[in-house]
Order: structure tokens, then sequence, then C-alpha cells
């Protein structure tokens, strides 16, 4: 063998002597942890596993429906002219909250005020037509009456021989011509009084078109867009000039699932459920009201019941055409066993919670959980109240686990996670000093600070 190669696996040799001495003085140094990165630990082996409780607890619970409502006015109408003329005056804003009866637009009134004085003019002259014929009925009924007269003594005449049977008999025929003439002239002054009635009819009509050129609200509420400007011709029924709705109050329409239908009808019989419905604002404030409307038939395509709830509305917080989360509140479980529901966990079992022994291990319990409330579910069978469970690190825990609620923070020398040695300052193999890395990491372990090797 050369003496060169002889030389150079002696110098490997000495190397690696070197190196396991080096090995050799990290680990009995006082930092514990070998030169370069710590050694990994379980916090298992280091003491109980830290964890956050909360106790089980009974508490009045309501049983809710949630869906997602519509808005709806109580009230919308549509107001049009109901006859033809030109638009002469606005009497609002747009937007404007109106009042019932208050004015909002007016219509030239000229032709009409026209037409009604031509119609009183005709129930004036139809009316003196009437006493006209009055006049002559009495007339023509005085003329009969002295014709009747005048017949029968002509016919007490011809008996006695004084006069000839001729004259008699034209007497007779004159006094049956005056009453025709009576009978035609009563039947004149039905037709008068007919023509009176259809001429004061014509008179109103007038004046109700008269008053139509005056537009005022039917309702309550708030006006919206405005489709028409002064000076525009109407048209009578054809032209929306704008609508009014009423937002005090106003209805909430939603569905709920057919499956809730009984105890609905159970309960609507008797006092309103009560609903609250928050609107989809940055600000939105819940907002009060009473279920007021269920509909006679399910939808069969979503197995679904439309129902509808009234609120007061008195503040303007819901708009129609808003959507609203609603909430339906069918009744209330008294003294329900509740827990927070980060506590439920889902396992090949169903699901369960860790249960708190008095020896501070952990039982994992099954459990039936009911109605979700806010952050806590109700519990309907498996927990007792005042048992404490787990909330916050069930990853770390099995059964018989021993636990703590103490979370204060640990060094990284101490921990029993993952943590890093400290790396010397001269060579490689100087130790961390004991709990001299940084307080973090999981169950107290955490990277280890700079040391230095020992002189």
């Amino acid at each position: 063998m050369p003496r060169w190669v002889s030389a150079q696996i002696l110098w490997i040799g000495v190397a690696a002597a070197a190196a396991g001495c080096t090995s050799n003085t990290s680990a009995a140094g006082p930092g514990g942890g070998g030169g370069g990165r710590g050694g990994r630990g379980r916090g298992g082996d280091s003491g109980p596993a830290p964890v956050v409780t909360a106790k089980a607890a009974e508490k009045d619970v309501p049983v809710d429906l949630a869906a997602i409502g519509n808005v709806e006015a109580y009230a919308s109408i549509s107001i049009r002219s109901q006859l033809t003329g030109q638009l002469q005056d606005i009497s609002f804003h747009e937007g404007d909250f109106v009042k019932k009866n208050d004015l909002l637009f007016t219509i030239d009134k000229r032709p009409f005020e026209a037409a009604l004085a031509q119609a009183d003019a005709n129930l004036t002259r139809d009316r003196a037509l009437l006493a006209q014929a009055d006049a002559q009925l009495a007339r023509d009924a005085s003329n009969a009456e002295y014709q009747q007269l005048a017949s029968e003594r002509q016919a007490q005449l011809v008996q006695r021989g004084i006069i000839s049977r001729d004259v008699a008999e034209q007497a007779r025929a004159q006094a049956d011509a005056t009453a025709a003439v009576v009978k035609a002239d009563r039947a004149a002054i039905e037709s008068a009084r007919a023509q009176l009635v259809a001429q004061e009819a014509a008179v109103d009509a007038a004046r109700v078109n008269l008053g139509y050129t005056t537009i005022r609200s039917p309702i309550d509420g708030r006006t919206g867009n405005l489709s028409v400007k002064v000076g525009s011709l109407v048209t009578a029924n054809n032209t929306e000039l704008i609508t009014v709705a009423r937002v005090e109050p106003v209805y909430v329409t939603f569905s709920v699932p057919a499956t809730h239908l009984p105890t609905i009808k159970q309960h609507i019989t008797k006092d309103p459920l009560p609903v609250i419905a928050v609107p989809q604002d940055a600000d939105a404030t819940p907002a009060n009201g009473k279920l007021t409307f269920v509909d006679n038939a399910v939808d069969m395509t979503t197995d679904t019941i439309k129902l509808k709830a009234t609120f007061d509305n008195t503040d303007r917080r819901l708009w129609p055409g808003q959507f609203a989360r609603v909430t339906l509140r069918l009744a209330t479980l008294p003294h329900a066993l509740v827990v927070p529901s980060q506590a439920v966990q889902t396992g090949q079992d169903g699901q369960y919670v860790f249960v708190v022994k008095g020896d501070s291990t952990v039982e994992q319990r099954t459990i039936v959980p009911g109605q979700r409330v806010a952050d806590d579910i109700v519990v309907q069978k498996g927990l007792e109240p005042g048992e404490t469970v787990v909330t916050e690190g069930q990853l770390r825990l099995e059964p018989g686990s021993r636990v703590t609620t103490d979370l204060s923070p640990r060094g990284g020398g101490a921990g029993g996670g993952r943590g890093r040695g400290g790396r010397g300052n001269r060579g490689q193999g100087g130790g961390g000093q004991p709990g001299g890395g940084q307080p973090g990491g999981q169950a107290g372990g955490g990277q280890g600070g700079t040391g230095r090797a020992p002189q």
C-alpha cells in the first residue's frame, strides 16, 4: 500500500474519533439538548394536557326556525288618472311620505267645469218641461171632467126626450177623447220625470269627473318614481302617474318546511307566534313582529309552506322589496341542558364529548344532540347538569388522558413539544442553557435560544 494512502486513512480515523468525543461531551453538557437540534418529545410524556373546559348548564332554550324572507308593502296603490286631460300641477316631491287624502295631482278643470255647467242647464230645462207637463195634465184633466159631466147630462135629456140621441152621442165621444188626452198627458209627465232623473245623473257624472281633476292619496304611504311632468297629457285609466306604498305596517313573506305545519297551526289558533326579522344591512337591528298568515296549500315542488308576518315598522326599518333573515319562534324548551357547540365532536359511533372526571382524567361519552341555539347545543341524552366538558384541546386527548386547565406558558428547555437547541459559538457541540428557549410551541415546547458552549 502506498504511504500516502496510509496517511490519509489514519487522518480520517483521527477525525472520526474527535467527532465522537465532541458528541459525548455535548450529551453530558448542562443544556441537555444535543449539539445542533434538540430532541423531539410528546406532551403526554411531560404531564397533563392543557385544555379549556365548560360546564353543562340548564336554561330555557327557544325553538326557532330560520329562513330568508322578503319584505312586502302592506298596500301598494298604482295612481292613475280616471279621465283624459292635461296635468296642471304636482303637489309633492318624489319619495315624500304622504297622508291619506293629501293632494297629489291637479288636471286642467276647465273642460269639466263647462260640462258640469251644461248638465246643470239641461237639468233646469227638464225640470221646466216636467212642470209644463204637470200643468197640461191639470188643464186636460179639468176639461175631461167637464166633458164627462156634459155627456152625462146629455144622456139624461135624451131619456126625457128633450134632445136627440145624436147630440148625446157627440157629447159622449167628446168626453172619451178628452179622457184619452189626459192619459197622454200622464204618460208625458212620466217621460219628463225619467228625463229629469237621467239629467240629474248626468249632472252627478259631470260633478264626479270634475272631482277627478284633483287626485288625492288613497292611503298613508311613501311615493315612488314620478313618471309624468307638469303639462303632460294623461290618458284615462292608462297612464300610471305614481305608486304609493304603505310601509307602516309591512309584511315579511317567507317559507318553512312543511314538516313544521302541525306545530304552526297549533299555535296560530291561540297566540300568534313571534317572528324576528333582521334586514341585510351593515348596521341592521332586529324587528319584532307576529305571524298573521299561513298559506292554504303546501308547495309540492319544494315541500314548504308560505307564511307571512306583520311588523309595525314604526321606525321604517324594513323596506318593501328588501330581503331579511327571519326567525320564527315555535316554542321554548324549559330547563334544557346545553353545552358549547365546540365541545361536541363527531366520531365513528356518532357525536360525543370529553367529560372531565373528578380525578382530572377524561371520559369519551356519546351524546344525542338536539336544537342548536347561537353558540350552544342542546344535549337531549348523555350528560347531566353540572358536568364538565372539554371545549378546546380535544386533539391531544383519548379516554383516560389526564388534563389540566392551567394554560400558563412554559419554557422551551422543559417543554415536551418540538424544540431547537442552542448553537455554540465554538464548534458545533454547544448546548443551550436549561429553560433558555423562548416560550411557545405546543405543550410548552418552543424554539430554544442561542447559548454559548462551555469554555
